[in-house]
Parts: structure tokens; C-alpha cells; sequence
């Protein structure tokens, strides 16, 4: 028999499903992580969170059940949208990630709006606007308020 493993990783945890090949729901497990709001509008966590949750979801769903890691025929991964870990050159993680919730970009969105010409000449230009949540707003506010990294 075969099986198929869905994980999503979301915002407050990581959540996992075993299901056999007949689609039963062999087993279920969530394994939560913190969020960091240090101030209003801002929601980061640690991506090495994410990771040891990960691991330790799959450890407890697997070894829970009677079957071998090597019946599981497929696995499928979701994940939270536009949250953005920032990487060095040895591609290690510098700081914590900004998750797609975290709304402290409102000033970046607009200079973005400001040096394309506006909100339609930016769909024009990239089919999507400048959102809080988005990856280019958090670049510019990286630059601007943590150069170091």
C-alpha cells in the first residue's frame, strides 16, 4: 500500500496529513511555532523554526503509524505566500523572516507607486501592485532601515 504525505506550512505551525492511497486519513498533527509582533503591524518568525517543526511533524506522523517511510509515494508541500527570508552570500539566513501579514510597508509601496508613475503604469509594468505583504516593498524597507543586511 502506498501513501501520500501533505504538509502545509503555514503561519502559526506546520500541519501534516497522512493519507493512504485510497484516500483514507491515516493520521493528522500539528506542530506550532511563535510569531514575533515587536511592534504594531509587524509579524516575523525564525525560518529555523519552520524547519525543526517541520521535521518533528513528519517524525510524529510517520512513527505514530504502522507503515515504513518508504511506502510514502508522494509528498506535497504549501507554504505561507509572500513571506520573504533574507539570505546572505553563504546563504544563510540574516534575520527573521517577514512574514505576508506584516503591514510596516505602507511608506515603500508608495515611493514604489511614486517612481513607476503610478498604480495602473506599475500593473502595466509587472501585472501586480505594490502590497504590503509583497517581496519589492520589503526589499526597499531592508535597505532603508537595516543596511546591514
Amino acid at each position: 500500500m502506498g501513501y501520500l504525505l501533505g504538509l502545509d506550512i503555514g503561519t502559526s505551525g506546520v500541519k501534516a496529513l497522512l493519507v493512504s492511497s485510497e484516500g483514507k486519513i491515516i493520521s493528522s498533527k500539528t506542530v506550532s511555532y511563535p510569531l514575533a509582533t515587536l511592534h504594531s503591524g509587524w509579524a516575523e518568525q525564525s525560518p529555523y523554526d519552520w524547519w525543526e517543526a517541520t521535521v518533528k511533524v513528519i517524525r510524529e506522523t510517520v512513527s505514530n503509524n504502522p507503515i515504513d517511510s518508504d511506502q510514502i509515494k508522494g509528498i506535497s508541500l504549501s507554504g505561507q505566500m509572500h513571506s520573504s527570508v533574507f539570505l546572505n552570500e553563504k546563504m544563510e539566513v540574516i534575520r527573521p523572516a517577514i512574514l505576508w501579514s506584516d503591514t510596516r510597508t505602507s511608506e515603500q509601496c508608495k515611493e514604489i507607486y511614486t517612481k513607476v508613475g503610478g498604480l495602473n503604469q506599475l500593473i502595466h509594468y509587472v501585472s501586480n501592485p505594490a502590497l504590503e505583504g509583497f517581496t519589492a516593498p520589503k526589499i526597499l524597507w531592508l535597505k532603508e532601515n537595516e543596511p546591514e543586511n
